[in-house]
Formats: structure tokens, C-alpha cells, sequence
């Protein structure tokens, strides 16, 4: 695994943190859709991705997909799931046309007690469909959001991929910290609690980069701070978090030679 600074970026730094990463949840059937009117399968959970411990998520506030610079609610239809044996949520879109299908979610807070804190990550996916890759580097408004700098789907696994987080519409301050961890479906063990969540930090501009060691989803989650909420009669802090889930494809071996 490695990070590579930004031309325009100071550098960033590879870290690790304690393996309490939370991360939203949004993970497509596929990363790409390949025929005219094909549904496409998508889930929507809260959970530690790399140990696969699963916490609740409530109905979100908001799920929405963007196509083509139009904005259609999906909330009405979620049904509920379970993911990690724990609350979740899945819902089915029919992909009629060529074009990018940006989707995200907007979860109620969720009460962090060994924190704390409350969290809100907005979540985010993006799939291209039909040979269309227009429009995958723009960004949804979200009030945290990662928009993509290189295209979030169809990469190759070993490279790089960039993106540049944004609050309420401006660069994330140099320094922002990301998380970044994988969805571990098959519980490989790791060699050390170190690999279990990977640290970023945001460079100028609030851009960052990292360079995926393996195949599989990928979720980078960079995290600032939101306006206090009020818990019990105190006010407590809220985390608010950008989160982009991408895939990386292994480059077949006669390939890699």
C-alpha cells in the first residue's frame, strides 16, 4: 500500500488508527451496468467494514440518485434489510439508459456513546452504465461530500485514485484526516490492528490520494465537525463525515506480467 503526494498537495501522510472507524455504507450490485433495464441491487448499512461489525441505521432522511444534472428521491423505495445482522437497508433502481447514477444516502445521527458524539456520514456511490462515463467528477451539493478527481469506477487495482473533499461546498481545511478501510466480506485476518484502518490527510484544496494495494470496495471517509446537538439536556459534538465507496479491479495475472 502506498499514498502519493499531490502535485499540488503537501504530502500526506500514512497512518493508522484504533480500530473504531465507522463508516456509511452504500454499495451497489455492481460498479457498472452493462445492458438497457437492468436492476440494479443497492444496500445501505453502518458498520465497521474491515472487522465486519455492524451497527443500526436507521431509515435515512434522504436517498436520492443523480443522472445527468437531475436529482429523484429513492426514500420511498427502501425496504428493510439486515446487514452484519444488524438494521439495514436495500432498495432495487432500474437503469433504463446510458449515463453516471451518483447515489447517496443522508442518515439520521447516530448516538456514538464510547465517543461520545453523534455521527452523520453522508454516503456516496457512483456507477457508470452503457459504455457513459459524463459527469462522475461533478459534485451532488451534499453538505459533506468526496468528489472524485479520477473516475470512481472501473480502475484497476494498484491505481491511484484522487478525490477532494468538500463541506458545505468549499475544499476541506489542509490536514482534514480520511479514513480509509475495505470491505472485508471474507474476514481475512490482518497481520497487525494497524492495517484495519488506514489514515489519509488532506492536502491544498482539500485533495487527497491513495493507491489501492487489492481488488474489492474501497471507502474513504474524511471527517470534520458539524454544530453541536443536544443529548439528555447537554449539548455534545457531532462528527460529520464525507464517505465515497469505489471498487478496484485485480488485474488478471496474464496482464501483470
Amino acid at each position: 500500500m502506498r499514498l502519493r503526494a499531490l502535485a499540488t498537495a503537501a504530502a500526506i501522510a500514512l497512518t493508522a488508527l484504533p480500530a473504531y472507524a465507522h463508516f456509511g455504507v452504500l454499495m451497489p450490485g455492481s460498479e457498472l451496468v452493462n445492458r438497457p433495464k437492468t436492476p440494479l441491487e443497492l444496500t445501505l448499512a453502518f458498520c465497521h467494514p474491515v472487522e465486519q461489525n455492524g451497527m443500526n441505521l436507521a431509515k435515512p432522511e434522504a436517498f436520492d440518485v443523480w443522472q445527468n444534472g437531475k436529482k429523484t428521491s429513492l426514500l420511498n423505495t427502501l425496504k428493510e434489510t439486515q446487514v452484519l445482522k444488524h438494521e439495514a437497508w436495500k432498495s432495487t433502481f432500474t437503469v433504463t439508459r446510458p449515463g453516471t447514477y451518483s447515489f447517496a444516502f443522508t442518515p439520521k445521527p447516530y448516538w456514538e456513546p464510547a465517543e461520545d458524539k453523534f455521527i452523520v456520514h453522508y454516503t456516496k456511490v457512483v456507477v457508470g452504465a452503457m459504455g457513459d462515463e459524463e459527469g462522475w467528477e461533478k459534485p451532488l451539493g451534499l453538505p459533506a461530500e468526496i468528489v472524485p478527481l479520477t473516475r470512481p469506477f472501473a480502475n484497476w487495482a494498484g491505481a491511484e485514485f484522487r478525490g477532494r473533499v468538500l463541506f458545505d461546498g468549499k475544499p476541506a481545511p489542509e490536514g482534514t484526516p480520511i479514513e480509509i478501510e475495505f470491505w472485508n466480506g471474507s474476514k481475512a485476518k490482518l497481520p497487525n490492528d494497524y492495517l484495519i484502518t488506514l489514515q489519509a490527510v488532506t492536502g491544498a484544496n482539500g485533495e487527497f490520494a491513495f493507491t489501492a494495494p487489492f481488488a474489492g470496495w474501497w471507502g474513504f471517509a474524511a471527517l470534520g465537525d458539524a454544530p453541536k446537538m443536544a443529548k439528555d439536556g447537554k449539548m455534545k459534538d457531532v462528527e460529520r463525515g464525507a464517505v465515497l465507496w469505489t471498487h478496484f479491479t485485480r488485474v488478471p495475472s496474464q496482464l501483470a506480467k
